[in-house]
């Protein structure tokens, strides 16, 4: 049994100029990043390199057609080198730069072209959330499809992680906390998962730990204690990373995909909503198992009862992000089959990777009762 793999070297930084002086950026490199990140931290140094500024291609959550303009744009840019420099959305449409062949993308994710990997790829998160750094993960909304998918293979693993806290400096607090939020569910969803070893687990429950603190820190001092903990907060992230790219994510993140995919809620967000539907529903089906240490680890941070850590998780979550219902969003009480459809049908990769088995009345019934 597989206990454990970290692919790309990880090296932090204190500074942007760093990072630049140590890898040497030139001519032969592609940036993918925002435009407001490269002039905050990048134009400065005046690098001789070519930049893609993906915000050129469309606001929100990264898509199949968003990929597309991209590949149209630098048919005729020769690269050796992916550096991709942004949140989650940034990251994992960047990694698909670094396989020789991309488009058709429906193509690409439903596995009918070859994976070819023929350049060297660095990424530098710019939140503290997806983890995508140190996973073989891109996600992406499938425009036509009218969902979300992950496409999972080795060779969309980086070469290099790079954590720079500065780059989060400027980060707005809806998307520290959305992205946080993200961090927090991918380090507790895979501490429960089936492939969870001793290894992820280490991984899972030290950046649940540092999450909460912080976020205690937070509730009792404001939003603007985040900027002392922003170091820790990039480390956690990549530490539940570490552990959901081994052990997987399960159903609080193919549940939320439809949200995300057909309101265009956050992808954190989103999780949010699902979060405390599914693990109380996992509890109820199964109470002996991981979840009791989880449950256990839980209320010794949270300082209270085995029985209330989901009462006083969202508590504290509420003060990053109120909890909404489903039909907040605008969504139809018909359309909960139909994300449920979805789920079953498009997300077994992560449906894989739950507690104990959903099937569809219940996830269905997960749905009603956030309605």
């Amino acid at each position: 049994m597989k206990a454990l793999s970290i692919k790309p070297e990880i090296y932090t930084f204190d500074t942007c100029k760093e990072f630049i002086n140590k890898f040497k950026i030139g001519k032969e490199d592609l940036i993918i990043t925002s435009e407001h990140t490269y002039v905050s931290y990048f134009s400065k140094y005046n690098l001789d390199t070519n930049v893609i500024f993906i915000r050129k291609y469309g606001t929100g959550e990264p898509s199949d057609t968003m990929v597309e303009a991209i590949c149209k744009d630098i048919k005729d840019i020769t690269y050796k080198r992916v550096i991709a420099i942004g949140g989650g959305s940034v990251l994992d449409v960047s990694k698909l730069f670094a396989l020789k062949k991309v488009s058709p993308v429906l193509d690409l994710f439903d596995h009918k072209l070859e994976f070819v990997k023929d350049k060297e790829l660095i990424l530098i998160p710019t939140t503290c959330g997806t983890g995508s750094e140190v996973t073989n993960i891109s996600i992406l909304e499938l425009k036509s499809r009218h969902t979300k998918l992950g496409l999972a293979i080795d060779e969309l693993y980086a070469d290099f992680a790079v954590m720079i806290p500065e780059l989060l400096e400027n980060l707005p607090f809806k998307f520290f906390a959305t992205s946080s939020i993200d961090a927090l569910i991918h380090s507790i969803e895979s501490s429960v998962s089936p492939k969870a070893t001793s290894y992820t687990e280490m991984f899972s429950y030290k950046a649940m730990e540092m999450i909460l603190k912080g976020y205690q820190e937070i509730s009792k001092n404001g939003p603007d204690a985040r900027f002392s903990l922003l170091d820790k907060f990039l480390l956690a992230s990549n530490y539940a990373g570490i552990a959901f790219g081994n052990a997987g994510c399960g159903a609080v993140h193919a549940m939320s995909y439809p949200l995300g995919a057909n309101y265009h809620v956050p992808h954190g967000e989103a999780n949010y909503q699902m979060f405390i539907g599914v693990f109380k529903t996992y509890y109820r089906l199964k109470p002996q198992g991981k979840i009791t240490k989880l449950n256990k680890f839980l209320a010794s941070i949270l300082n209270c009862k085995e029985n209330e850590v989901y009462i006083k998780i969202e508590e504290l979550l509420n003060v990053l992000i109120p909890k909404k219902q489903l039909r907040e969003y605008g969504v139809k009480e018909k359309e909960l089959k139909e994300f449920t459809q979805s789920v079953m049908t498009k997300q077994g990769r992560l449906m894989a990777n739950n507690y104990t088995e959903l099937n569809e009345q219940t996830v269905y019934e997960i749905y009603k009762s956030l309605y």
